[in-house]
């Protein structure tokens, strides 16, 4: 007989057959498993026993089929315990539901009726990840404050073009300097993945990459959220607060969204960049820092200096080395290396079979204009995999995303702005105006979505 794995899985279904089925199955395979019929328990049963893996239905007895409860309990799951992981019991019908509340934080999904090795399956890997999360948790300690540190980049940054051998062979060039480095790039381009490459191939490796995204940061919490604040300074300041500048001292600190701040951050900014200094709000205690800075936006930086919306002085600190990336519709040449890639992660992650794309497949992802570039091809890949019922990936599977065919009309403009207006009114479509779900499918915050979307006047 298999010995038992370690680890607590708790059941989660209204369904009373359900729950003596999967018990049932799963206390042969796994070292304890409780079952709760009533959701509302579940927030008892992770601060009295503390679980692995929750295995949650997504429909329950107040709403039997829009899945909004699944959706309300995942949030509270993985706000009670980070580290744990879901499962959704999901009909099939509810594929699409279950493939968003994997965008959302689910780690995978078992359809009913299940096929029982591929449920024990789908919660052994579940119950790894757990593990790998709490350990990786664990390796954080040694970075004490450091409550935003960015993993490790999940994806490499890939290509066999011209256009991206020149980008790494320009990353390996200054990652052992402590060059400031500004990434150009649109949306979707991978401009985060280069400076997380960046700092692993650096001296700083070792130390904290803390994340910045400016854009969602508000003005009058702007000082705040960098450089900190001491127990006091404003009304809602109820404790000392580490600032990002402070938790990446001797690491690196990547300042997405550069060119989202307004002329008065930048002033602030710039003067802490010049003197390597930082003062807390609340406080005339000046703190000395050391990071590596690398700093990122979509947009047009230079123009914005000749129209006096970027500061010249700002622009010459944070760009000794600037590294412009291409969008996807300029290198299709590395579309199918990439979708190749993509196909073999999100198989490994959702224990699909596809191995493969169909030559007309591969074909008609390069004929597509890709105007949300490397991420949307990511995104099509992954959904492709996720609805597949084959090993190799057809048209069919793409159902729901609009490849490019021979009488597909192409988008023939380049500028950036139209680009990004074009891709949030497909993205707002697509989620029937929903700003939450527009905004994770974009890699945006709501509120910098809800800036785009004041400015271009959607």
């Amino acid at each position: 007989m298999i010995p038992a794995i370690e680890g607590k899985i708790l059941i989660v279904d209204d369904d009373a057959g359900v729950l003596s089925a999967a018990n049932l199955l799963l206390k042969r395979h796994f070292k304890q498993v409780d079952t709760e019929k009533n959701p509302l328990r579940i927030p008892y049963w992770i601060n009295s026993v503390g679980y692995d893996v929750i295995l949650l239905d997504m429909n329950f007895t107040r709403d039997l089929s829009s899945g909004k409860e699944g959706f309300e309990w995942l949030d509270k799951i993985l706000d009670l315990d980070p580290s744990v992981s879901v499962v959704l019991f999901t009909a099939y019908g509810d594929v699409e539901m279950a493939v968003r509340a994997i965008k959302t934080g689910a780690k995978d999904f078992v359809l009913k009726p299940w096929q029982n090795d591929k449920l024990v399956a789908a919660l052994t890997t579940a119950m790894e990840a757990a593990r790998e999360k709490r350990a990786s948790k664990i390796r954080v300690t040694d970075h004490k404050n450091h409550r935003n540190i960015s993993p490790l980049s999940e994806h490499p940054f890939i290509g066999n073009s011209e256009a991206i051998q020149q980008i790494l062979t320009t990353i390996e060039r200054v990652a052992a300097t402590d060059a400031n480095i500004l990434i150009l790039g649109e949306n979707g381009t991978g401009k985060d993945l280069v400076a997380k490459n960046i700092h692993q191939q650096s001296k700083r490796k070792d130390k904290a990459f803390v994340t910045v995204d400016l854009g969602a940061i508000s003005e009058s919490l702007f000082e705040s959220e960098l450089f900190g604040h001491v127990k006091g300074a404003f009304t809602d300041a109820r404790e000392d607060r580490t600032g990002k500048l402070e938790e990446a001292n001797g690491g690196t600190i990547f300042l997405d969204e550069i060119g989202n701040i307004s002329l008065p951050m930048q002033a602030k900014l710039l003067t802490v960049l010049q003197n390597r200094t930082i003062t807390k709000v609340g406080s005339n205690k000046v703190k000395s820092i050391d990071v590596r800075l690398v700093c990122a936006t979509n947009k047009a930086v230079h123009k914005m200096v000749m129209d006096q919306h970027f500061r010249q002085d700002l622009l010459y600190r944070i760009n000794t080395i600037e590294i412009q990336l291409p969008p996807l519709r300029e290198h299709k040449e590395d579309i199918p290396l990439l979708a190749d890639y993509f196909v073999h992660v999100y198989a490994k992650k959702y224990h699909r079979t596809v191995a493969s794309l169909n030559t007309s497949v591969v074909k008609q992802l390069q004929k597509h204009q890709w105007p949300g570039n490397v991420r949307e091809l990511q995104h099509a890949i992954e959904r492709a995999v996720i609805l597949s019922q084959s090993d190799t990936l057809q048209p069919e599977d793409f159902k729901g995303f609009q490849l490019a065919n021979e009488g597909a009309p192409v988008i023939e403009t380049l500028q950036l702005e139209e680009m990004e207006v074009l891709l949030i009114k497909k993205a707002l479509q697509k989620f029937n105006g929903n700003i939450t779900e527009t905004a994770r499918e974009l890699g945006l915050t709501r509120a910098s979505l809800y800036r785009r979307l004041e400015k271009y006047g959607i």
